[in-house]
């Protein structure tokens, strides 16, 4: 049966318009379609966000693999989720006032005033990192046949499955906020970061042996520390903070 597009008015067979795309079924909008909407636009529940999150969980260098060689129709978008994530992450932060700098003794540096931008900026500076990780693992696995930009996803995926895990951690963060076990706390968070990343690198390499992925996703972290700290020392000098 031939359908007139009601977008485009492109006369078409079957279930989507061969010319825009739009869907041949155009719901009466009421609150089955908002919900609808909310579920497929916002937050893309049924294959989306919760679909990402428990792949990367349960199996996520083989996931991160397939999504990159192209199995993409239940994933949600890597960097979206990174933002979304690191959104809701900074808004808690923020929210609940937790003070993760207030250990850092160090001259010049306003703990307040760098808890509070981190909040507010955390989004950013997630994604921001991304690139810095993404070097490491490119200098010790290019020759693994993937290119800087996918890596680059792989690494955007790693930070979702890093927020994620900070995010289930908020009642801890909240209980633990301005004592001296804050610290504590960071060091636990930052090891479980790094297993992560490695177990993640571990299954997404899988041409090389487990061994060897590992010893590599130790010289790709140093590389990321090194690049890390070098460009907080630039941005120390530049601003007169150190």
């Amino acid at each position: 049966m031939e359908i007139m597009c009601k977008n485009c008015h492109q006369v078409f067979k079957g279930h989507y318009c061969n010319n825009c795309g739009q869907s041949a079924e155009t719901h009466k909008i009421n609150v089955h379609f908002l919900w609808h909407d909310i579920q497929h636009g916002l937050l893309h529940f049924d294959k989306g966000i919760l679909y990402s999150l428990k792949q990367l969980f349960t199996r996520p260098g083989h996931s991160i693999r397939e999504f990159i060689e192209g199995k993409r129709v239940r994933h949600f978008k890597p960097i979206s989720l990174v933002v979304v994530l690191a959104t809701l992450y900074g808004l808690l932060y923020h929210y609940f006032h937790i003070d993760t700098f207030n250990h850092v003794q160090a001259p010049n540096l306003d703990s307040v005033f760098l808890n509070e931008w981190f909040a507010t900026h955390f989004s950013w500076v997630t994604i921001a990192s991304i690139p810095i990780y993404t070097i490491g693992t490119y200098l010790v696995f290019r020759n693994q046949g993937y290119n800087f930009v996918e890596l680059f996803v792989l690494n955007t995926f790693k930070a979702a499955q890093r927020i994620s895990v900070q995010l289930l951690t908020i009642p801890v963060m909240i209980f633990l906020n301005h004592t001296s076990h804050m610290q504590q706390y960071t060091y636990i968070m930052y090891i479980i970061g790094v297993i992560l990343i490695f177990w993640t690198n571990i299954q997404f390499f899988n041409k090389i042996s487990k061994t060897r992925a590992f010893f590599l996703s130790i010289l790709s972290h140093l590389i990321f520390l090194i690049c890390f700290f070098i460009i907080i020392a630039i941005v120390l000098l530049l601003s007169g903070k150190f």
